[in-house]
Parts: C-alpha cells; sequence; structure tokens
C-alpha cells in the first residue's frame, strides 16, 4: 500500500495567519518615526519589578519578537537563548534590558528571520510534532499540544501589533502600512 500525501491544509492555514500577522507587526515597527521609538505606550506605571523601558515601542516590539521566537521553537523557556546581538537571560527581566534601545533595522532583521522559520516550520509540520506535548509558567503544570502553544502564540504577536498600530494612529502616523492585513502571501519567494 502506497503512502498518503500529506495534508498540509492546517499548515497553510497556520502560515495564512501567522504571516498576516507578522505583516501587521512589521507595518507597525517600519512605520514608526523615530520621535516615538523609545516613548511609552501607556503613562500608567508598570509594576515596580519593572523598569519603565517595557512600556516603550521599540520594546514591545521586542517582547513580541522574543516571545514569538521561543513559543515557535517550542523550548522550555530556560532552555530558550535569543539570537545575538539579543541580550541573554531570562525574557523581559530587568536583567536582560539592554543599555541602548535596539534599532529598528535590528528588530526589522530578527522579524525577517522569524517569518522565514514560522514559513518554514509551519509549512513542514508533522503530525506529531504538532501534537507533542509542551508545558510553560502560565500553563500550570499542564502540558498543552505544541498546536495549541501556536494558536496562543498567534494571539500574543497579533495583541501587540495591534498595539503598536493604535499607538502610532494616535499619534496621527498614517498611512496604508496600518491596514488589516487578512492572509499572508502563499509563500516568501525565499
Amino acid at each position: 500500500m502506497s503512502e498518503q500525501p500529506k495534508d498540509n491544509r492546517l499548515s497553510s492555514a497556520l502560515w495564512a495567519q501567522f504571516g498576516a500577522a507578522v505583516e501587521m507587526l512589521e507595518n507597525a515597527l517600519v512605520s514608526c518615526p523615530a520621535t516615538l521609538w523609545t516613548a511609552r505606550l501607556w503613562d500608567v506605571p508598570p509594576e515596580s519589578e519593572f523598569p519603565p523601558e517595557f512600556a516603550a515601542f521599540w520594546y514591545i516590539g521586542f517582547h513580541a519578537l522574543v516571545w514569538f521566537d521561543l513559543y515557535l521553537s517550542g523550548l522550555p523557556e530556560e532552555e530558550f537563548v535569543p539570537p545575538t546581538p539579543f541580550t541573554q537571560g531570562e525574557i523581559d527581566s530587568p536583567e536582560s534590558l539592554p543599555k541602548q534601545p535596539y534599532s529598528q533595522q535590528t528588530l526589522h532583521d530578527y522579524l525577517v528571520s522569524l517569518r522565514r522559520k514560522c514559513y518554514t516550520q509551519f509549512l513542514n509540520l508533522s503530525d506529531q510534532q504538532m501534537f507533542r506535548p509542551v508545558e510553560y509558567g502560565w500553563t500550570r503544570g499542564r502540558s498543552i499540544s505544541y498546536l495549541e502553544l501556536q494558536f496562543y502564540n498567534l494571539r500574543h504577536l497579533q495583541e501587540h501589533a495591534a498595539q503598536l498600530s493604535l499607538f502610532l494612529g494616535q499619534h496621527t502616523v498614517s498611512g496604508d502600512k496600518r491596514q488589516w492585513v487578512a492572509r499572508a502571501k502563499p509563500d516568501l519567494n525565499l
């Protein structure tokens, strides 16, 4: 009996929506003028253990990307190491805050590499990989599937893309770069 071809409908749907969310985040990052790059998105001071930089436009972009990367990898937080030049250490800890904000170009380069990683990973995702168990602090000791983790990852990524886009709109940054992206292009033309 011959082997059945892989059904890529779920992988393609994951890519279509993740690719769209990545494009929306990219649009916000590249549309941000230099005058707003270090501006804070909200005036309410963060919890005492968090530095005020965690509310800055650039940091929220970085936060969205580094967690996107971690969740795409499916690794436990303690095993994950972001690529150079990003500060090593516990994600979102005061100790991992860089001395200077990351530049737009640095975050854009990270986003481009993650888009490729996401595309490749989802289009090659097997059923075994999709349903392997993963666990994070917020799962409170319960395993979830890698697939469910990706739904969570998508919601997190889109939340921050929307925050950044709204912030730009509130500061009269206009243009079609802040428009809704319904679906990613079917491929990256890598």
